[in-house]
């Protein structure tokens, strides 16, 4: 297998930790976001969208989109459950995180890199505060449950990392104590390894 990746996305990161974790060899390469790589014919016929991640598996099949990647490695392993309402909650946090985390956090942290902050104030207010929203709903869910889904670590709690970890770049994370508490049990998950590179 190949991941098309970059090392300093954490829609990618979410990816590597899945592998490291179960221990699935595969062939990285780097699709460079920063240079438009994502946009040349090649990459596109690997994904119509024009993002990274993308795995593509020894067939030739391609599979874009971070949370279809961890649902296709997780399946018949103990990171997804077999239980249909569990798998539900485990799909619901993965919904959250492209539906609120995601945008949030993640348009506010390039915004910020670029300097987009102090150029379009009133749209990054806008994301920083909808970040605070979406984090104040995680630490309430938190704060009586080790993971995301109740009992157990999935690739739900993969997902939600990935850009969980980072969100202190452009909001306040004092006080969510649940929040913290749930980052550190996810980096103690054996196997686990934070690869992610900074933004350049």
């Amino acid at each position: 297998m190949k991941l098309y990746d970059h090392p300093a996305s954490p829609n990618c990161l979410k990816t590597r930790i899945a592998l490291r974790q179960l221990e699935i060899p595969v062939e990285r390469v780097t699709v460079d976001l920063f240079k438009r790589e994502t946009r040349t014919p090649e990459h596109m016929a690997r994904n119509p969208d024009g993002r990274v991640p993308v795995l593509e598996l020894d067939s030739g099949e391609t599979i874009p989109e971070s949370g279809a990647i961890l649902l296709y490695l997780a399946e018949g392993t103990d990171l997804l459950p077999e239980g249909r309402e569990e798998r539900a909650h485990v799909h619901q946090w993965l919904f959250f995180e492209q539906n609120q985390i995601e945008p949030a956090i993640a348009t506010a942290r390039v915004m910020k890199w670029r300097n987009r902050d102090r150029e379009r104030p009133d749209a990054y207010a806008h994301r920083v505060d909808w970040g605070n929203e979406a984090l104040d709903s995680l630490d309430a869910h938190l704060t009586d449950k080790d993971f995301l889904v109740p009992g157990r670590y999935t690739v739900a709690d993969m997902a939600v990392y990935a850009y969980t970890h980072v969100a202190h770049d452009v909001v306040d994370m004092a006080g969510r104590d649940a929040v913290a508490a749930w980052i550190a049990r996810v980096e103690s998950q054996p196997g686990f390894v934070n690869d992610l590179a900074p933004l350049p």
